[in-house]
């Protein structure tokens, strides 16, 4: 869903023109020897460094993670991209970003609705958005994280650049302190048994994948305690695997599988478990293949939505909720 533009031409006009301006003029270089704003700090990212003065009020996000993190922050966007699944917001944000406008999508968001906001900072992913950062830069102050799933880069940025340090702190050791305790958990339940091994399979329509060490939930399994399978490559963070003969690489106690839901994808995901050498696996064997939300455990890839991954991993476990 893109933001509604106004259908009078007078004012398309006057914003285009604006929007050229902007995006023609060189970034603003305070002159040499000028007083710098109060209360300036200077956030280093992944594509620079951007100088802030004070608490940014009109914050467009231009990832999921980053949709996310503004709204665990306490923080309404003014603008956000569109969420790849579930409608314009994932479900689990809908009544925080209800009526907030979007500016299209993560991979190619519209300049003009951007500009339009009159934002006076932009939160970016160098993955996504590296070569239209010096745009973005002219239309309002922009930082840029690495990924789009690094969750604790995400928050630690966002913190500085939204001036909510202290929140974010917080924030991130709540997550430490709740890692522990499921961790604590898990341990405590299966004994001599823990840890365990995991696969975290994504059904694709044609073909499915291997998502490892270094992805969203990958980091999340690992800092719980979860082993990656000796056969699973150590240099790379997911595997798509195109026949199925390649099946026993995705071998463990557990398997974690998410997928979109739609008829070609089912339809693949029958195709894979059905095999006999799907029938061979120590966790189709035991029961241990679990679903999980595609959203949670791969789409979103903020902290809250890290949060949800434990939820579930803490339903599937039958371990007690967090209070």
């Amino acid at each position: 869903m893109s933001l509604p533009l106004s259908s009078g031409a007078p004012l398309r006009r006057r914003v285009t023109a604006v929007l050229c301006a902007l995006l023609c003029l060189p970034a603003l270089v305070p002159a040499a020897g000028s007083a710098a704003p109060a209360q300036a700090r200077v956030i280093h990212h992944a594509q620079g460094s951007t100088t802030l003065a004070g608490s940014p009020q009109r914050v467009v996000t231009l990832f999921q993670g980053a949709n996310d993190t503004a709204v665990a922050l306490g923080v309404t966007p003014v603008g956000v991209v569109d969420a790849w699944a579930q409608g314009a917001n994932y479900d689990y944000l809908d009544a925080d970003l209800a009526g907030v406008p979007h500016v299209g999508l993560e991979t190619q968001p519209s300049m003009e609705a951007i500009a339009m906001l009159e934002p006076d900072l932009i939160i970016a992913s160098k993955r996504r958005h590296e070569r239209i950062y010096p745009q973005l830069s002219r239309i309002a102050p922009t930082v840029s994280v690495a990924t789009v799933f690094d969750v604790e880069e995400t928050l630690a940025v966002m913190g500085q650049a939204l001036n909510r340090e202290d929140r974010a702190e917080a924030l991130w050791q709540q997550w430490q302190q709740r890692l522990a305790e499921v961790r604590g958990q898990l341990q405590a339940s299966l004994g001599d048994r823990w840890p365990l091994s995991a696969t975290l399979l994504n059904v694709r329509a044609d073909h499915v994948r291997i998502y490892l060490g270094g992805s969203y939930a990958g980091t999340v399994l690992d800092q719980l305690g979860f082993r990656r399978p000796a056969a699973h490559p150590s240099d790379q963070w997911v595997l798509k695997l195109t026949t199925k003969e390649s099946i026993p690489i995705i071998d463990a106690d557990r398997i974690f599988v998410f997928m979109e839901d739609s008829p070609a994808v089912r339809d693949n995901y029958q195709a894979w478990t059905g095999h006999p050498l799907w029938q061979n696996l120590q966790a189709a064997t035991n029961g241990a293949v679990y679903p999980v939300d595609a959203v949670a455990w791969n789409l979103a890839g903020g902290l809250i939505s890290a949060h949800r991954m434990l939820d579930q991993v803490v339903h599937h476990f039958g371990l007690e909720p967090s209070p």
